[in-house]
């Protein structure tokens, strides 16, 4: 269902939502290295594209699971170089030396409940992206051509 044709029409449009997105990922529990690993396991699609009253557009996060461990590397090297693990919310790793090392031996707090827990928060701040993106483009009046784009592909 995913087809390139109407996401490359709208690369100025994400360029904007991208920029007034980084205040969100910044309060978020992902640092901006975080989110880009995200956003390139995302793909985005119109569902129900074909009827103009209930399209919209939808994270597709199937991939984001596959790139959790590299979210934890991601944070284990900001705390070993002193930075904060997450984006500073209130769900964000300490990123500290003690967490680094042990997280390193396989002994810190990365187990199943907190994997399950970056997978739901990926998955709630990827959707948030794509309401922003279709308000962007409803805003800029090209929703309508970009749905029968997608309807079309």
């Amino acid at each position: 269902m995913s087809d390139t044709s109407w996401t490359d029409r709208i690369v100025g449009e994400r360029m904007t939502v991208d920029q007034e997105f980084s205040q969100r990922v910044q309060d978020s529990r992902f640092s901006s290295q975080q989110w880009s690993l995200i956003m390139t396991a995302t793909e985005f699609e119109i569902e129900d594209a074909d009827d103009p009253d209930r399209a919209r557009i939808v994270a597709d996060t199937e991939k984001v699971d596959q790139i959790i461990p590299e979210l934890e590397n991601v944070d284990r090297q900001m705390g070993a170089m002193g930075g904060q693990g997450g984006g500073g919310g209130p769900t964000g790793s300490s990123g500290g030396v003690l967490d680094s090392i042990l997280g390193a031996l396989g002994l810190g707090g990365d187990g199943g409940d907190d994997r399950e827990e970056k997978l739901r928060a990926a998955e709630q701040l990827t959707q948030e992206y794509a309401q922003e993106l279709q308000t962007q483009l409803e805003s800029k009046g090209r929703w309508d051509s970009v749905r029968r784009a997608a309807a079309d592909g």
